[in-house]
């Protein structure tokens, strides 16, 4: 569906929301196959700057309309305790070299980051189709 459905899957979102210290969510993950995801990282389609061009289709501007990347972003968020969440690219380092380092990021303050990344992607699009 060119590209339109990829990431909304059982066995990714089971990964990342699964709770690893529940009997029940370890056993329904292994008789389904799936592997705890410990880390996404991930940025949304280009909404603001396809808005911004000059005399942009209305149907580019839906295509750049972002939803398994949002939907990513919000089940790393509320699994923070398990999973880290990169969102945006200047966290990439400092999440980087504490990995190297064997810490664990600042995973409620990334989930932190990614509610609002994800707040704001959604209010430009209501504002944009609002118009």
């Amino acid at each position: 569906m060119d590209g339109r459905v990829k990431t909304l899957h059982p066995k990714i979102h089971g990964g990342i929301l699964g709770l690893r210290d529940n009997p029940d969510h370890v056993r329904q993950a292994g008789l389904q196959g799936i592997e705890w995801i410990d880390l996404v990282a991930g940025n949304l389609y280009p909404f603001e700057a396809t808005i911004a061009k000059l005399d942009v289709a209305y149907a580019e501007v839906i295509e750049n309309i972002d939803i398994g990347g949002v939907t990513l972003i919000r089940a790393a968020a509320k699994n923070h305790e398990r999973v880290t969440l990169v969102c945006d690219p200047t966290d990439y380092t400092g999440v980087l070299n504490a990995l190297q380092k064997g810490e664990v990021p600042p995973r409620k303050q990334l989930a932190v980051k990614g509610f609002q990344v994800t707040a704001r992607y959604d209010k430009l699009i209501a504002d944009y189709l609002g118009k």
